[in-house]
């Protein structure tokens, strides 16, 4: 079986376990969830989910948040973690939104990672999830998962990005990426995956292995 099969299997295996592939972060717009994103780094969603509903009340706007004040925004998002960084790049990332994207979040790689705080990961999410473009986020359960299966040999983020997008179909990686999410934390835990019950173990590399 080629990598592309593999790949393609598990892209069936979790189209039908997981039918349901959507972000785990609350946002409504665009901005709200490139700093949703930015709050998730070293953070649990479910976290980020109880904090921005009164950092968005409080600065609704764009205009609001390129004006706000960074000790403020620091006090509403304490519970994040890394808070002086966090508020420091989602003031600084609206300010370049407003003053070189004419106040609209971009739409590519390049210009995303432009912005204060905003790596690849979260470049991508936002290309794949809002503008619907093919993408790939590499984050810690995406990586474990595809090196687990046997598509990758690496847990470099960049690495894994670029075999991934040689494997999947472009019109299913966004999905793929948000369903390996899930699967990792309900079956592939990390440091004890749950081999017995996984739609993959058929033909993954790890769970072959073990028998």
């Amino acid at each position: 079986m080629t990598k592309k099969q593999k790949a393609l299997l598990a892209v069936q295996a979790l189209e039908k376990e997981y039918p349901g592939a959507v972000c785990s972060l609350n946002a409504q717009n665009p901005l709200q969830l490139l700093i949703a994103t930015r709050l998730s780094a070293q953070c649990t969603d479910a976290r980020v989910n109880l904090v921005t509903p009164e950092l968005f009340s409080t600065y609704p706007t764009l205009e609001d948040l390129c004006n706000a004040d960074v000790e403020s925004v620091e006090k509403i998002i304490h519970s994040c973690g890394f808070y002086h960084g966090k508020a420091r790049d989602i003031i600084g990332m609206c300010r370049k939104i407003k003053e070189d994207f004419g106040g609209k979040v971009p739409d590519n790689i390049e210009e995303l990672t432009s912005l204060p705080g905003v790596g690849r990961k979260t470049a991508n999410l936002i290309v794949g999830d809002v503008y619907k473009k093919p993408a790939i986020v590499c984050d810690t359960h995406l990586i474990r998962i595809t090196n687990l299966l046997g598509l990758v040999n690496t847990k470099d983020p960049y690495k894994t990005e670029l075999e991934l997008k040689k494997l999947l179909p472009p019109d299913k990686s966004n999905d793929f990426c948000h369903r390996c999410v899930l699967h990792g934390r309900a079956v592939c835990v990390a440091r004890r995956p749950q081999c017995s019950i996984c739609v993959m173990k058929d033909f993954c590399l790890y769970a072959e292995k073990l028998t």
